[in-house]
Protein backbone atom coordinates (compact mmCIF):
# COMPACT_ATOMS: atom_id res chain seq x y z
CA UNK A 1 0.00 0.00 0.00
CA UNK A 2 1.57 3.39 -1.30
CA UNK A 3 1.89 5.97 1.67
CA UNK A 4 -0.05 9.68 1.54
CA UNK A 5 2.02 12.51 2.12
CA UNK A 6 0.22 15.84 1.99
CA UNK A 7 2.46 18.45 0.49
CA UNK A 8 1.17 22.10 1.23
CA UNK A 9 2.60 25.05 -1.22
CA UNK A 10 3.14 21.61 -3.84
CA UNK A 11 2.51 23.97 -6.56
CA UNK A 12 5.14 26.27 -6.16
CA UNK A 13 8.95 25.81 -7.46
CA UNK A 14 10.32 23.81 -4.35
CA UNK A 15 6.81 22.32 -3.63
CA UNK A 16 6.57 20.77 -7.20
CA UNK A 17 10.10 19.39 -7.53
CA UNK A 18 9.77 17.67 -4.05
CA UNK A 19 6.19 16.28 -5.01
CA UNK A 20 7.40 14.48 -8.21
CA UNK A 21 10.88 13.12 -6.37
CA UNK A 22 7.57 11.75 -3.94
CA UNK A 23 5.88 10.10 -6.97
CA UNK A 24 8.78 8.86 -7.81
CA UNK A 25 9.58 7.03 -4.61
CA UNK A 26 5.90 5.44 -4.60
CA UNK A 27 4.00 8.05 -2.28
CA UNK A 28 0.81 9.30 -2.88
CA UNK A 29 0.50 12.73 -3.23
CA UNK A 30 -1.99 15.80 -2.01
CA UNK A 31 -1.19 18.90 -3.16
CA UNK A 32 -2.59 22.16 -0.82
CA UNK A 33 -2.16 25.12 -2.24
CA UNK A 34 -3.91 28.66 -2.43
CA UNK A 35 -2.16 29.64 -5.62
CA UNK A 36 -1.50 32.83 -4.66
CA UNK A 37 2.17 32.45 -6.04
CA UNK A 38 2.14 29.40 -8.31
CA UNK A 39 -0.06 28.01 -11.18
CA UNK A 40 -2.78 25.03 -10.89
CA UNK A 41 -0.54 24.04 -14.51
CA UNK A 42 1.67 22.83 -12.26
CA UNK A 43 0.10 20.10 -11.70
CA UNK A 44 -0.67 18.60 -15.57
CA UNK A 45 3.17 19.48 -15.01
CA UNK A 46 3.56 16.91 -12.87
CA UNK A 47 1.68 14.62 -14.81
CA UNK A 48 3.33 15.03 -18.10
CA UNK A 49 7.12 14.21 -16.07
CA UNK A 50 6.02 11.35 -13.44
CA UNK A 51 2.98 10.03 -15.59
CA UNK A 52 0.72 10.63 -12.41
CA UNK A 53 -1.58 13.56 -11.36
CA UNK A 54 -1.31 14.31 -7.85
CA UNK A 55 -4.55 15.04 -6.13
CA UNK A 56 -5.30 19.00 -5.54
CA UNK A 57 -7.01 20.84 -3.54
CA UNK A 58 -7.40 24.77 -3.65
CA UNK A 59 -7.20 25.51 -0.09
CA UNK A 60 -6.22 29.11 2.42
CA UNK A 61 -4.25 27.46 4.70
CA UNK A 62 -5.13 30.78 6.86
CA UNK A 63 -8.77 29.50 7.56
CA UNK A 64 -8.19 26.83 10.33
CA UNK A 65 -11.82 25.31 9.27
CA UNK A 66 -11.27 24.86 5.87
CA UNK A 67 -7.94 23.27 6.73
CA UNK A 68 -9.42 20.85 9.07
CA UNK A 69 -11.74 19.79 6.47
CA UNK A 70 -9.25 18.76 3.84
CA UNK A 71 -7.20 17.09 6.64
CA UNK A 72 -10.17 14.87 7.45
CA UNK A 73 -10.86 13.87 4.26
CA UNK A 74 -6.74 13.05 3.96
CA UNK A 75 -6.43 11.99 7.64
CA UNK A 76 -4.68 8.40 6.13
CA UNK A 77 -1.99 10.25 5.38
CA UNK A 78 1.68 9.72 7.12
CA UNK A 79 2.97 12.49 7.18
CA UNK A 80 3.30 17.01 6.07
CA UNK A 81 5.78 18.54 4.17
CA UNK A 82 5.25 22.50 4.33
CA UNK A 83 6.44 24.61 2.03
CA UNK A 84 2.78 26.79 1.90
CA UNK A 85 4.29 30.23 3.05
CA UNK A 86 5.36 34.05 1.74
CA UNK A 87 9.43 34.12 1.15
CA UNK A 88 10.27 37.01 -0.34
CA UNK A 89 13.02 38.59 1.75
CA UNK A 90 12.29 42.46 0.46
CA UNK A 91 8.41 42.23 0.01
CA UNK A 92 8.04 41.06 3.70
CA UNK A 93 10.73 44.35 5.19
CA UNK A 94 7.36 46.72 3.28
CA UNK A 95 4.57 44.37 4.49
CA UNK A 96 5.58 42.69 7.33
CA UNK A 97 2.09 41.54 8.78
CA UNK A 98 1.29 40.35 6.20
CA UNK A 99 3.90 37.85 6.35
CA UNK A 100 3.22 36.76 9.87
CA UNK A 101 -0.11 36.27 9.44
CA UNK A 102 0.10 34.39 6.13
CA UNK A 103 3.12 32.28 7.34
CA UNK A 104 2.55 31.61 10.92
CA UNK A 105 -1.85 31.28 10.02
CA UNK A 106 -1.35 28.72 7.73
CA UNK A 107 1.80 26.92 10.18
CA UNK A 108 -0.47 26.72 13.36
CA UNK A 109 -3.49 25.82 10.94
CA UNK A 110 -1.74 22.49 9.07
CA UNK A 111 -0.11 21.55 12.58
CA UNK A 112 -4.01 21.81 14.56
CA UNK A 113 -5.43 19.58 11.69
CA UNK A 114 -2.89 16.94 11.17
CA UNK A 115 -2.09 16.65 14.91
CA UNK A 116 -6.10 16.62 15.56
CA UNK A 117 -6.37 13.83 12.69
CA UNK A 118 -3.49 11.86 14.12
CA UNK A 119 -0.86 12.44 11.21
CA UNK A 120 2.37 12.80 13.35
CA UNK A 121 5.52 13.71 11.07
CA UNK A 122 6.13 16.99 9.41
CA UNK A 123 8.77 17.95 7.75
CA UNK A 124 9.34 22.05 7.53
CA UNK A 125 10.54 24.27 5.03
CA UNK A 126 13.15 26.35 6.50
CA UNK A 127 15.72 28.51 5.96
CA UNK A 128 19.39 29.71 6.46
CA UNK A 129 18.03 33.07 7.49
CA UNK A 130 17.46 31.44 10.92
CA UNK A 131 21.29 32.05 11.26
CA UNK A 132 20.66 35.56 10.75
CA UNK A 133 24.78 37.23 10.11
CA UNK A 134 26.53 34.06 10.85
CA UNK A 135 29.78 34.91 13.11
CA UNK A 136 31.46 31.66 11.47
CA UNK A 137 31.85 30.12 8.11
CA UNK A 138 30.91 27.64 6.83
CA UNK A 139 27.31 27.82 8.84
CA UNK A 140 26.66 24.19 11.21
CA UNK A 141 23.63 23.50 12.37
CA UNK A 142 25.58 24.05 16.02
CA UNK A 143 25.88 28.03 14.66
CA UNK A 144 23.47 30.02 16.94
CA UNK A 145 20.28 30.95 15.55
CA UNK A 146 19.69 35.05 15.59
CA UNK A 147 16.94 37.37 14.64
CA UNK A 148 17.10 37.60 11.07
CA UNK A 149 17.38 41.12 9.24
CA UNK A 150 14.03 40.34 7.26
CA UNK A 151 10.93 39.55 8.24
CA UNK A 152 10.50 36.69 6.21
CA UNK A 153 13.71 34.91 8.10
CA UNK A 154 12.06 35.83 11.75
CA UNK A 155 8.85 33.79 10.46
CA UNK A 156 11.01 31.11 10.01
CA UNK A 157 12.77 31.38 13.03
CA UNK A 158 10.07 31.48 15.31
CA UNK A 159 8.13 28.97 13.27
CA UNK A 160 11.38 26.77 14.37
CA UNK A 161 10.40 27.46 18.05
CA UNK A 162 6.72 27.38 17.67
CA UNK A 163 8.11 23.71 16.84
CA UNK A 164 10.15 22.68 19.67
CA UNK A 165 7.64 23.73 21.32
CA UNK A 166 5.13 21.79 20.01
CA UNK A 167 7.64 18.50 19.49
CA UNK A 168 8.43 18.86 23.59
CA UNK A 169 4.95 18.54 24.57
CA UNK A 170 4.09 15.62 22.28
CA UNK A 171 5.06 12.06 23.19
CA UNK A 172 4.27 11.44 18.99
CA UNK A 173 5.15 13.90 16.79
CA UNK A 174 8.32 14.56 15.05
CA UNK A 175 9.86 16.59 12.85
CA UNK A 176 12.31 17.43 11.00
CA UNK A 177 13.38 21.40 9.75
CA UNK A 178 15.44 21.97 6.25
CA UNK A 179 17.55 24.84 6.45
CA UNK A 180 17.88 25.90 2.87
CA UNK A 181 20.56 28.14 1.54
CA UNK A 182 19.57 29.31 -2.18
CA UNK A 183 17.78 27.20 -4.38
CA UNK A 184 18.37 27.40 -8.33
CA UNK A 185 17.66 25.20 -11.10
CA UNK A 186 14.74 23.27 -12.65
CA UNK A 187 13.67 20.11 -13.41
CA UNK A 188 15.95 18.41 -16.06
CA UNK A 189 12.38 17.61 -18.38
CA UNK A 190 11.99 21.66 -18.51
CA UNK A 191 8.36 21.41 -18.10
CA UNK A 192 8.87 23.08 -14.56
CA UNK A 193 11.02 25.73 -12.93
CA UNK A 194 10.82 28.88 -10.82
CA UNK A 195 8.44 31.01 -12.12
CA UNK A 196 7.57 33.92 -9.88
CA UNK A 197 4.69 36.55 -9.87
CA UNK A 198 5.69 39.97 -10.90
CA UNK A 199 9.45 40.90 -10.80
CA UNK A 200 11.44 38.15 -9.35
CA UNK A 201 12.71 38.19 -5.92
CA UNK A 202 15.22 35.97 -6.17
CA UNK A 203 18.55 36.12 -8.59
CA UNK A 204 18.44 33.04 -10.96
CA UNK A 205 14.79 33.80 -12.39
CA UNK A 206 15.94 37.58 -12.44
CA UNK A 207 18.78 36.51 -14.70
CA UNK A 208 17.01 34.14 -17.14
CA UNK A 209 13.80 36.91 -17.50
CA UNK A 210 16.33 39.64 -18.40
CA UNK A 211 18.34 37.32 -20.87
CA UNK A 212 15.05 36.07 -22.63
CA UNK A 213 13.58 39.84 -22.65
CA UNK A 214 11.23 39.89 -20.26
CA UNK A 215 13.22 42.00 -18.10
CA UNK A 216 15.20 45.48 -19.42
CA UNK A 217 17.95 44.39 -16.89
CA UNK A 218 18.90 42.80 -14.04
CA UNK A 219 19.54 44.82 -10.90
CA UNK A 220 22.68 43.85 -8.79
CA UNK A 221 22.01 45.14 -5.03
CA UNK A 222 25.27 46.08 -3.74
CA UNK A 223 28.77 45.85 -4.57
CA UNK A 224 30.25 47.06 -1.27
CA UNK A 225 29.96 44.27 0.74
CA UNK A 226 33.32 42.79 2.37
CA UNK A 227 33.17 40.24 0.07
CA UNK A 228 35.66 39.13 -2.95
CA UNK A 229 34.39 41.15 -5.53
CA UNK A 230 31.72 43.50 -3.53
CA UNK A 231 28.33 41.24 -4.35
CA UNK A 232 26.58 38.71 -1.67
CA UNK A 233 28.16 35.31 -1.46
CA UNK A 234 25.45 32.31 -1.34
CA UNK A 235 25.35 28.45 -1.32
CA UNK A 236 23.26 27.72 -4.59
CA UNK A 237 21.94 24.59 -4.45
CA UNK A 238 19.94 22.63 -7.25
CA UNK A 239 16.06 22.38 -6.81
CA UNK A 240 16.53 18.20 -7.59
CA UNK A 241 19.02 18.01 -5.07
CA UNK A 242 16.93 19.65 -2.56
CA UNK A 243 13.91 18.03 -3.50
CA UNK A 244 15.23 14.55 -2.70
CA UNK A 245 16.66 15.48 0.72
CA UNK A 246 12.70 15.85 1.67
CA UNK A 247 12.27 12.41 0.10
CA UNK A 248 15.05 11.18 2.28
CA UNK A 249 13.64 13.13 5.25
CA UNK A 250 10.13 11.80 5.20
CA UNK A 251 11.63 8.10 5.07
CA UNK A 252 14.00 9.09 8.51
CA UNK A 253 10.61 9.86 10.28
CA UNK A 254 8.21 6.88 8.90
CA UNK A 255 11.59 4.77 9.54
CA UNK A 256 11.48 6.02 12.90
CA UNK A 257 14.87 7.09 13.16
CA UNK A 258 15.51 10.06 14.22
CA UNK A 259 17.72 10.92 17.16
CA UNK A 260 15.53 13.49 18.72
CA UNK A 261 11.90 14.58 17.92
CA UNK A 262 12.95 17.78 15.82
CA UNK A 263 16.00 18.01 14.07
CA UNK A 264 17.78 20.49 11.60
CA UNK A 265 19.75 19.92 8.98
CA UNK A 266 21.41 22.50 6.52
CA UNK A 267 20.71 22.07 2.87
CA UNK A 268 23.67 23.11 0.12
CA UNK A 269 26.57 22.82 -1.30
CA UNK A 270 29.11 23.95 1.07
CA UNK A 271 30.49 25.99 -2.14
CA UNK A 272 30.05 30.30 -1.75
CA UNK A 273 29.36 31.97 -5.35
CA UNK A 274 28.96 36.03 -5.39
CA UNK A 275 26.33 37.19 -7.24
CA UNK A 276 28.83 38.41 -9.93
CA UNK A 277 30.07 34.45 -10.08
CA UNK A 278 26.98 33.41 -11.05
CA UNK A 279 26.25 36.10 -13.75
CA UNK A 280 29.52 35.00 -15.15
CA UNK A 281 28.84 31.55 -15.26
CA UNK A 282 25.73 32.22 -17.23
CA UNK A 283 26.89 34.35 -19.56
CA UNK A 284 29.51 31.69 -20.45
CA UNK A 285 27.24 28.45 -20.16
CA UNK A 286 24.80 30.54 -22.75
CA UNK A 287 26.97 32.26 -24.69
CA UNK A 288 25.38 35.58 -24.00
CA UNK A 289 25.67 38.74 -22.21
CA UNK A 290 23.57 39.77 -19.64
CA UNK A 291 22.39 43.24 -19.57
CA UNK A 292 22.84 44.32 -15.45
CA UNK A 293 23.11 47.59 -13.47
CA UNK A 294 24.60 47.75 -10.05
CA UNK A 295 22.46 49.67 -7.62
CA UNK A 296 21.91 49.53 -3.21
CA UNK A 297 21.75 47.35 -1.31
CA UNK A 298 18.28 45.76 -0.67
CA UNK A 299 17.22 45.66 2.65
CA UNK A 300 17.77 42.44 4.44
CA UNK A 301 20.54 40.70 2.89
CA UNK A 302 23.29 39.51 4.68
CA UNK A 303 27.38 39.74 3.34
CA UNK A 304 27.69 35.92 2.77
CA UNK A 305 25.96 32.22 4.07
CA UNK A 306 27.18 29.05 2.73
CA UNK A 307 27.01 26.23 4.37
CA UNK A 308 28.81 23.09 6.40
CA UNK A 309 26.39 20.18 5.01
CA UNK A 310 28.74 17.40 7.49
CA UNK A 311 25.48 16.91 9.28
CA UNK A 312 23.20 15.93 6.19
CA UNK A 313 25.67 13.98 4.97
CA UNK A 314 26.23 11.94 8.01
CA UNK A 315 22.68 11.02 9.54
CA UNK A 316 20.53 11.29 5.83
CA UNK A 317 23.35 9.84 3.32
CA UNK A 318 22.46 13.49 1.62
CA UNK A 319 24.47 15.35 -0.83
CA UNK A 320 23.97 17.87 -2.90
CA UNK A 321 25.16 16.01 -6.61
CA UNK A 322 24.70 18.69 -9.33
CA UNK A 323 27.24 21.57 -10.10
CA UNK A 324 26.54 25.93 -10.63
CA UNK A 325 26.77 25.15 -14.73
CA UNK A 326 23.74 22.50 -14.04
CA UNK A 327 21.65 24.72 -12.08
CA UNK A 328 22.34 27.67 -14.46
CA UNK A 329 21.78 25.12 -17.62
CA UNK A 330 18.91 23.91 -16.31
CA UNK A 331 17.31 27.05 -15.31
CA UNK A 332 18.06 28.41 -18.96
CA UNK A 333 16.20 25.31 -20.79
CA UNK A 334 13.12 26.23 -18.69
CA UNK A 335 12.54 30.07 -18.91
CA UNK A 336 13.70 28.65 -22.97
CA UNK A 337 10.55 26.02 -22.67
CA UNK A 338 8.46 28.34 -20.65
CA UNK A 339 8.59 31.46 -23.36
CA UNK A 340 8.10 28.79 -26.42
CA UNK A 341 4.77 27.94 -25.34
CA UNK A 342 3.86 31.29 -24.60
CA UNK A 343 4.65 32.82 -28.27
Amino acid sequence: MRSKIIVTGGCGYIGSHTAIELIENDFDVVILDDLSNSTEKTISRIHKITGVTPTFVKVDLKDSLATSKVFETHKDAVGVIHFAAHKAVGESVQKPLMYYKNNFYSLLNTLEAQSEHGINNFIFSSSATVYGTPNMLPITENNETQRPFSPYGNTKKIAEEILDDFTKSSDSFSAISLRYFNPIGAHPSGEIGELPNGIPNNLMPYITQTAAGVRDKLMVYGNDYPTKDGTPIRDYIHVVDLAKAHVIAVKRLLKKEQEESLEFFNLGTGVGYSVLDVINSFEDVTNSKLNYEITGRRDGDVPQLYASTDLAKEKLGWSADRELNDMISSSWNWEQNLRSKQN
